[in-house]
């Protein structure tokens, strides 16, 4: 298997199966001196974690850190960081049914005819718990942005099925299961994921995401564009199946004298754009948007075939999320940390030199 990383300077490969004895990433070109610890991956990772709460998985993993390599008394040595975490509550019989079945909405029948073998057990490396890695890795893109150019990025569920926030709050974010920005609202979202739990059904999300003080300059014009390569990072997340910046497909709607950003020596007037202008950034409020489809593992009977060739029902047992966008906030949020990380390498790299250029025009916070 092929296309297991991502970046160029700052590069991630992950590896592992959901029911394999482990998973893990190599992260190479992190600058040396950066301090990193097991514990410091602790939020992240349970902010990503299954059996956190009721409204997700059972799945409970321990999602313990090793770090294998690149760490020597507390410090990033500027050698590849090997980190792995183990699979500790993989329940592989819950997928002894459909060893032969493709499930519909999954990569089962795809996988089958790429490889000519697959790993029935949680999808194998097609599961979302390969996304763990991703933010174990995302945690150390964010805290080098954080001390490097004080940049933070944060991400909220802006949508479930048809219900969406009526107030914002940063505060309300990580104060419920749901990364949900309206503390007011939170009673109708669980109301509503009990129901489609009891008709075993599922739902869709949408996650928005920003990145708050990226400098203007980062990105390339042409093939490395930093809204190009920033969507195929959130559209290389399970189950997304959209994604915008900035306005998006509001655009479509939008008039030129609407969308355009005009410019003022005290700031931008909008951020339509998501903070980059021909694929580089332009010191705005780095925006995007993904929508993610429903869980296809329900337990409502679906129409299928087998591996021979004859059609079957198949009806998916075993832990799984009513939403799989209640806990896509901290995915989307470390790969876009990842992507910031590389392009900050990348233009330091060439551009190193040019040092500020004037005016230098204020970024516009609204969102």
């Amino acid at each position: 298997m092929s296309s297991n990383s991502f970046g160029k300077l700052f590069t991630v490969t992950t590896f592992g199966e959901s029911h394999g004895p482990a998973i893990g990433c190599v992260i190479d070109g992190c600058p040396p001196g950066l301090a990193i610890a097991p514990e410091e991956f602790r939020r992240d990772l349970t902010r990503r974690a299954t059996g956190t709460s009721k409204y997700t998985s059972q799945r409970h993993e321990t999602d313990d850190v090793e770090i294998l390599s690149g760490v020597f008394e507390g410090q990033t040595t500027g050698t590849p960081i090997a980190l792995l975490i183990r699979n500790t509550d993989a329940r592989s019989k819950d997928y002894d049914e459909i060893r032969d079945v493709f499930r519909p909405g999954h990569a089962d029948y795809t996988y089958w005819h790429k490889y000519g073998i697959r790993d029935h057990r949680g999808g194998g490396r097609a599961s979302a718990r390969e996304t763990t890695m991703r933010v174990a890795a995302g945690v150390i893109a964010r805290k080098w942005l954080a001390q490097k150019f004080s940049i933070t990025v944060r991400g909220w569920l802006a949508q479930l099925g048809p219900l969406t926030p009526k107030a914002f709050d940063w505060n309300a974010v990580d104060a419920n299961p749901f990364f949900w920005p309206d503390a007011g609202s939170v009673p109708e979202l669980e109301k509503y994921i009990d129901a489609l739990r009891k008709a075993g059904d599922s739902i869709g999300a949408r996650v928005n995401v920003v990145a708050d003080n990226v400098p203007p300059g980062w990105g390339e014009p042409i093939y490395g564009k930093l809204d190009g390569e920033l969507a195929a990072a959130l559209m290389s997340i399970n189950a997304v199946k959209g994604v915008e910046i900035g306005a998006g497909f509001e655009a479509v709607v939008q008039r030129g004298s609407e969308h355009r950003d005009e410019m003022r020596l005290d700031g931008f007037t909008s951020n339509h754009a998501g903070g980059i202008l021909g694929g580089i950034s332009t010191g705005q409020a780095i925006t995007a948007s993904i929508a993610l489809k429903p869980a296809s593992s329900i337990l409502i009977p679906g129409r299928s075939v087998n591996v021979r060739g004859e059609e079957t029902d198949v009806r998916t047992k075993g832990r799984h999320d009513p939403c799989v966008g209640i806990r896509a906030t901290p995915i989307a949020e470390a790969m876009m940390a990842l992507v910031l990380m590389d392009h900050a390498l990348r233009h330091r790299a060439q551009c190193g030199d040019v040092g500020d250029v004037e005016p230098k025009i204020p970024g516009y916070a609204k969102r």
